[in-house]
Formats: C-alpha cells, structure tokens, sequence
C-alpha cells in the first residue's frame, strides 16, 4: 500500500534558477509520512497525546532530475519496514502525471516515549492500524 501526496512546487522552494532547493525534498518527505499515517487512520496528534515521538533516525535523497517552480509534483510513500520499533519509508517524487522520477528518498523512524526519550513499542492500538493496513502491500 502506497501513498500519493500532490502539490505544487511554491516559489520560495526553489533557488535563483527555479529549480527546488535539496532540503524541500525532505520535508515533502515529512508530508508523505503524515499522509501515509493518516491513510491508516492515525493522527499526529494522537500520537503525541499518548506521549510517542518518531523522530528521524535515518533520511536519505538521490536527485535525479529537477523539479522547478510551478511544477505539479505525486509524492509516493512507500513503506518497506513497519514495526512496533519502527517505520522505513522509500519515496518517489515524479511531475504529475508523468513516469520520470525526479528523486528517489528514503526514511527511518524509531517511535520514542516522549517522557523518557527512550525508544519504545508503539502501543497495540496504533501498531494494529499500521500493520493491518499495510501488511499485505510489504509483502508483496
């Protein structure tokens, strides 16, 4: 099970030539995870009410072509590891419509007691939702 976020490329994304700045892939990528989060029916902010963090363990991005201003851009979330400890996501950024992949990403995250700071087990109600859902897609 992907995830398909869409948006358009804003001016302040990109340099003096147009063409998106390296760090905004990393955010989109932030953006990609939400939504995959959300696809699977859980919040953000259910999360931290119940004191979870995920932060960044690991993010990486290969650009192979530019995107540019006013490009409409797919973000594909894909997640290739999902377990109580943690989330791996491979990401693909392609101009709507369009097979070309401009840049390929990827993304590890470790759920954290937010009290503690330490990595912990993501809670039977949420790891329910988020294996559940997306099981049958890793296996593929």
């Amino acid at each position: 099970m992907s995830v398909k976020s869409f948006f358009r490329v804003r001016f302040y994304e990109t340099d003096e030539m147009g063409v998106v700045h390296h760090s905004n892939y990393i955010r989109w990528f932030e953006v990609g995870r939400v939504d995959f989060l959300r696809s699977v029916g859980i919040t953000l902010d259910e999360l931290m009410n119940d004191g979870i963090l995920f932060p960044i363990t690991q993010v990486s991005a290969k650009y192979l072509l530019p995107a540019k201003f006013d490009d409409e851009l797919e973000l594909e979330t894909i997640p290739v590891a999902l377990t109580k400890f943690k989330m791996e996501f491979e990401y693909k950024v392609r101009r709507k419509g369009e097979e070309k992949i401009l840049t390929e990403g990827f993304s590890q995250n470790v759920f954290t007691n937010m009290k503690t700071g330490k990595i912990s087990a993501l809670p039977e109600k949420f790891l329910s939702r988020l294996i559940q859902k997306s099981s049958e897609e890793l296996q593929k």
